[in-house]
């Protein structure tokens, strides 16, 4: 007998991750036993929680507190197809015991491919050129300060699963990669085949410096106009993490200040900018809305990386992305 499951997110959630393909998946391994729920739908129709064994989430996920879980006494595990849990586990669901996997390996996969292919436009001074045309109608190279694909240093802030695939990523250039990470071992830059550095080595000898470091009280303005300001000549700093980790007022000063330098942003904190922040007016910060992660088909990997992880729970196999308590106290 096929166990009971529900889908439980938010609409639009639900319209990105789970497509036919992935539904038709989803039905052949479980007895799916209502329409796609939202928090708000399933708290008007709690009755549909009492025989639920498994819940297909992602974006706009309910919260799973005492009270949800008092209505689920049958839950055994939880499929997340999207990247964090931080908003919908609680000290109740842990207590539980259900299991919980998440989708943030296949979200990693479109940021390291758009954290690759800004790294590569960076070593061009792409960035310059193009605003220099578009703003300046200046059509002219910069050879000498450009640092090219070739012999340049990039430095990786952090090795999580998004460092390592963009390490894995750059070994295909021949590019010397440095990484910052306090919790890197040897063994792993070695099989990376990056060095270990300081923060502050990583912002002074780099010619592209690349943030992956997840968002946490502790990392909140670790970024600072400092260290910017200890940058290469015409360097450039990118981040498709969190715009909460940058000091943002000081790096608007720093790239006032350093026009040689530029700022390739997807995040910002707040997110969307305030409509009077200089990021937006500054010609040498690049901004796009957040788009590095997963969009279109790649939501469907999310669902498929899900769908996997269930039909390994399903037949007592090891899961491959389960999150424990202590993962997710680490994880962004």
């Amino acid at each position: 007998m096929k166990p009971k499951a529900l889908y439980i997110l938010g609409e639009f959630g639900f319209n990105r991750i789970y497509g036919e393909a992935e539904q038709a998946d989803i039905a052949a391994l479980c007895d799916v036993i209502a329409p796609p729920q939202t928090p708000e739908s399933i708290k008007e129709h709690p009755e549909l929680l009492s025989d639920v064994e498994i819940i297909f989430s992602g974006w706009g996920a309910p919260v799973f507190d005492a009270d949800f879980l008092g209505k689920a006494q049958k839950l055994k595990a939880v499929f997340y197809g999207a990247g964090s849990v931080r908003g919908c586990v609680t000290p109740e669901f842990w207590k539980r015991g259900i299991v919980l996997t998440s989708s943030w390996v296949a979200n990693a996969v479109p940021v390291s491919e758009f954290a690759l292919a800004e790294i590569l436009l960076s070593l061009k001074l792409a960035w310059r050129h193009i605003s220099n045309i578009k703003l300046k109608k200046e059509y002219a190279r910069y050879e000498p300060e450009c640092p090219g694909a070739y012999k340049s240093t990039v430095a990786l802030l952090s090795l999580g699963m998004i460092g390592r695939k963009v390490a894995r990523l750059l070994s295909n250039f021949e590019l010397k990669v440095l990484a910052y990470d306090p919790f890197a071992k040897p063994e792993d830059a070695a099989e990376l085949g990056v060095e270990l550095v300081s923060l502050e080595d990583a912002f002074k000898r780099a010619d592209v410096v690349s943030m992956h470091t997840p968002w946490l009280k502790e990392t909140e303005n670790m970024i600072t106009g400092d260290l910017l300001r200890s940058m290469k000549p015409n360097a450039t700093f990118i981040n498709t993490s969190r715009g909460a980790i940058v000091d943002e007022k000081a790096m608007c000063q720093v790239l006032q200040e350093r026009p040689d330098l530029t700022a390739v942003l997807d995040v910002t904190w707040p997110e969307p900018p305030a409509k009077d922040s200089p990021l937006l007016t500054l010609e040498n910060v690049v901004l796009t809305p957040h788009i590095a992660g997963s969009l279109a088909n790649e939501c469907h990997r999310m669902a498929q990386y899900a769908i996997d992880e269930c039909r390994r729970f399903l037949n007592g196999e090891k899961l491959q992305y389960q999150i424990t308590e202590e993962m997710a106290a680490r994880m962004a």
